[in-house]
């Protein structure tokens, strides 16, 4: 059976971090109040001129090294991002040109914070189906434009960054003790718009718009719905919770993590948190969570990760990976 082996992971973070104590010198807020509400203790900010493209392509190259590999071998770019450079062409396009990799399909998938695990999804299949061998796969946002700094809802909890891994082709057995992804879990459900959107677009208001959240009641489907999802990708590969070796999950609140942990009855020391660092970095969460782990020794090779995340939609899904 083909797998999508990890080969590589990389990350970057703008230079500019943006604490707790400067955000309450911009907006009515404090250290203390952000940190009993979602964790987050700064943020990275782009620079002016730093684009989403800049970051992905400072993502992707740490990939390639990791992974031992050059632009020129990699025949799939996919580009998991809600805040494009442009609104055409894809981000993609400007990662695989600067790659100088043309001719190979690139293009962006667009999911908000669940975009990196859609994008992993996709991946994943077109490596199955035999239609790419070496597949990048990059989350990218810039939230930081987006946001309405006036709105201390919305603007404490997000931050800019980027996440990459290459993914390799490679057999396995077909069971789970296979490296490599062993499933994905994709859902969507667009009756609940209005708790979590941008008000604007090229067909509404032909601006970008800013973030619009209904907190309390986006917790409340997160918390249900990632329970949900990582119950059923364990299910799918007749596995228990026990046999999880770190969880690896979109950054969206501490509380959120915590929760999520708690419902499972998971062991919270299994659970990789980066949010009181990064916040919510969207696409780029799960990515960049994950080079952090690789980086620092605690996810080894054979560990066993579930990656799961909730974004706006509301869109969510799962994926049982074996590193």
């Amino acid at each position: 059976m083909r797998r999508s082996v990890i080969a590589g992971t990389g990350s970057y973070l703008p230079a500019k971090i943006l604490t707790n104590h400067d955000l309450a010198k911009m907006v009515d807020t404090s250290d203390e109040w952000i940190v009993e509400r979602s964790g987050i203790r700064q943020r990275h900010i782009a620079a002016d001129g730093e684009k989403t493209s800049d970051l992905a392509i400072a993502a992707a190259h740490k990939a390639l090294a990791a992974a031992g590999i050059k632009g020129a071998d990699i025949d799939l770019i996919v580009v998991a991002t809600a805040t494009p450079d442009q609104t055409f062409p894809a981000t993609a396009a400007r990662v695989q040109a600067a790659l100088a990799r043309p001719g190979i399909p690139s293009f962006d998938v667009q999911a908000v914070c669940s975009g990196f695990v859609y994008g992993l999804a996709t991946a994943d299949n077109f490596i199955k189906a035999g239609q790419a061998n070496t597949v990048l796969l990059i989350g990218a946002e810039v939230f930081s434009r987006i946001l309405d700094w006036k709105d201390r809802a919305t603007c404490v909890l997000f931050g800019d960054g980027a996440g990459a891994v290459v993914l390799k082709a490679a057999d396995g057995k077909g069971t789970p003790a296979d490296q490599g992804v062993l499933s994905t879990h994709l859902h969507s459900d667009g009756r609940h718009h209005d708790m979590l959107y941008v008000d604007g677009g090229p067909s509404t208001t032909q601006l970008a718009g800013h973030i619009r959240m209904k907190g309390k009641e986006v917790f409340r489907h997160a918390v249900v719905n990632l329970a949900a999802t990582v119950e059923e990708a364990l299910a799918a590969n007749a596995l228990p919770v026990s046999a999880i070796d770190w969880l690896v999950p979109h950054q969206a609140n501490r509380r959120i993590l915590d929760s999520t942990a708690d419902k499972l009855g998971l062991d919270p020391s299994k659970v990789v948190i980066t949010v009181d660092k990064h916040a919510n970095t969207s696409a780029a969460s799960i990515p960049l969570a994950l080079d952090t782990a690789v980086g620092d020794g605690r996810i080894k090779r054979g560990d066993l990760l579930l990656l799961e995340a909730m974004g706006g939609g509301f869109t969510w899904g799962s994926a049982l990976v074996r590193f």
